[in-house]
């Protein structure tokens, strides 16, 4: 199956959302046309992204929304567990770990950690906040090898460092700087900012 660009699975993501609206009002199936004019792009572009999904059938050019559905589930390892800390329990990191749909994307976040002495050992969605000390030992206790990082831009630097030494491979970072890190560590810049600006340009 061929590789997908970042541009791509973000489209995928978003026909997923689509088609889990049209499986919950028991709408059967779905056509290329109707998803280009809900995102509003050309649907040869949704052509060209639903031709390298493999093994989908097709009706009338339109295709079956629960298998489609599962396809894209499959492609983006939606089945496969992957267990995250989140780092920095701010309001951003509060507001991510009551986040329950990344379980179903695949992401099990197991705790959250900070150094404020009056968050640690209370629990928000299930989840206990712990001292940041303890992330080394339990990272390599629960194979975690994720962090999502949500500290002030001020610290998160140091913080990234600390992430590597404890043997984090990946880091989605929330911070708005860029991060310095070894090559066999991968960061995912969420640019919230950067985001804003697009939106906002033409208002």
């Amino acid at each position: 199956m061929e590789k997908f660009s970042d541009k791509a699975i973000n489209r995928l993501t978003l026909y997923h959302c689509i088609l889990a609206d049209f499986q919950d009002r028991e709408i059967p199936y779905i056509s290329c046309g109707q998803f280009a004019k809900l995102l509003k792009i050309d649907d040869s572009e949704v052509r060209k992204d639903i031709s390298l999904l493999s093994n989908l059938g097709k009706n009338n050019n339109e295709y079956p929304v629960r298998e489609l559905k599962t396809t894209i589930e499959k492609t983006l390892g939606f089945a496969k567990n992957k267990k995250a800390f989140i780092v920095g329990a701010g309001n951003l990191g509060l507001a991510l770990a009551k986040y329950d749909d990344f379980k179903s994307y695949g992401l099990n976040i197991l705790a959250l950690f900070d150094n404020d002495r009056k968050k640690i050992g209370t629990t928000v969605n299930n989840k206990v906040i712990l001292d940041i000390s303890k992330l080394p030992n339990l990272a390599k206790k629960s194979e975690v090898d994720i962090a999502i990082l949500t500290v002030p831009k001020k610290y998160a630097q140091v913080m990234a460092d600390f992430l590597v030494a404890s043997g984090i491979k990946y880091i989605w970072n929330f911070a708005p700087v860029v991060l310095c890190v070894p090559d066999n560590v991968q960061v995912w810049n969420e640019n919230i900012m950067g985001n804003l600006l697009q939106f906002t340009y033409d208002i």
